[in-house]
């Protein structure tokens, strides 16, 4: 581990200590490391448009906002192959969360978030960026012996059982 020594204003130390507090932190190092890794992470995909990443896109949303509930059902299917999965909330009479796990390329994962969180009566949204494997392909035991991703459906032969006669 490096010891570094960093200067910072007295409004800044202020509300990194806010922060240490808030979060429990043992020390003002930890906090700033999990935000310096944060950053980090943040910069790097922003950074690498082409690799791979994995996000979490929050939003709140308007759901008697006029045709919005069509238009991101739409803008879900134009990009089926970033979207995984997808969690809605009922907050209220009129606002839904959705919590939607996309993985692609860094660029096109960051511009169909951009999308979403433009749409009109999408009221707050947030794309927290994660580190994605480094997609080298595995292997997993099958009959067949080659390595692959998980960007299919696997569904193993039936096993064949013999008939008896009675």
């Amino acid at each position: 581990m490096q010891r570094v020594t960093i200067t910072l204003d007295d409004d800044l130390m202020a509300d990194l200590d806010r922060i240490i507090a808030a979060r429990g932190y043992q020390n003002r190092s930890e906090a700033i490391r999990d935000l310096a890794r944060s950053g980090l992470e943040q910069a790097a995909v922003e950074a690498a448009g082409s690799r791979n990443c994995v996000a979490a896109l929050v939003y709140v949303y308007d759901h008697h906002a006029r045709e919005l509930p069509k238009r991101l059902t739409q803008e879900f299917h134009d990009h089926h192959d970033l979207s995984q999965a997808t969690l809605h909330v009922h907050l209220d009479h009129e606002s839904c969360l959705e919590v939607t796990v996309l993985k692609g390329q860094g660029s096109e994962v960051q511009s169909f978030a951009n999308r979403v969180i433009a749409e009109r009566g999408v009221r707050h949204g947030h794309v927290v960026y994660v580190p994605a494997p480094d997609g080298k392909p595995h292997r997993h035991g099958h009959e067949h012996d080659h390595a692959h991703g998980h960007d299919h459906e696997h569904n193993p032969a039936p096993k064949r059982t013999r008939r008896r006669n009675v």
